[in-house]
């Protein structure tokens, strides 16, 4: 029986801030713990894992893992070591995964899977799961996505693909088990 600990609800303006809000974050994992990213396509997982890559100082530039999988990124100094999985290709469950081994990586890293909800809950009862989505009404803003073709799609400068007009996004973070039960999540917002 998993318990479900503290909430934060974050808005996110823009690329940037999402990224920010990766590094904030950063300073709230250790080994061993495991995150959930979840968010339609462009939503950002992405540009979030690269800030928590900045944060941990970690090495290598955090770059979507879709067509390896897995990226494991070292610390540059003491730090844990970030594991980046793509989970969105995998149909399976933790037994599609075990191939990765990711269990093994836990302990000492700090694992984050992008598309991992319904996937990877197995591998530890703490985990804190990242929802990301549009905010409400962001596309009735001037240049929102109501200007940009159905669809329509371009590439942030840092990679990450944003739907035009369309950076604001509204971050809920919810602890998950007893590491998180007690935690403190407000240091998320932005001060």
């Amino acid at each position: 029986m998993s318990t479900t600990g503290t909430t934060a609800h974050v808005t996110v303006k823009s690329p940037d801030h999402m990224r920010e809000l990766g590094r904030r974050l950063a300073g709230l994992l250790r080994p061993g713990d495991l995150v959930l990213l979840t968010g339609e396509l462009g939503a950002g997982k992405t540009t979030l894992t690269r800030g928590l890559g900045e944060g941990m100082g970690v090495r290598g530039a955090v770059t979507s893992p879709t067509f390896v999988i897995a990226r494991v990124h070292p610390p540059l100094s003491g730090g844990p070591a970030l594991v980046h999985v793509d989970a969105y290709r995998l149909g399976g469950g933790l037994e599609e995964m075990e191939d990765l081994d990711l269990d093994v990586s836990l302990p000492e890293s700090v694992v984050v899977v992008e598309w991992g909800e319904g996937k990877v809950e197995e591998l530890s009862e703490d985990r804190l799961h990242v929802v990301i989505a549009r905010a409400v009404g962001a596309d009735a803003a001037p240049g929102g996505a109501q200007d940009a073709a159905p669809g329509a799609v371009r590439a942030a400068a840092d990679g990450d693909e944003v739907a035009d007009g369309d950076d604001v996004r509204e971050v809920t973070v919810t602890g998950v088990g007893p590491r998180w039960a007690d935690a403190d999540l407000t240091a998320l917002r932005t001060p």
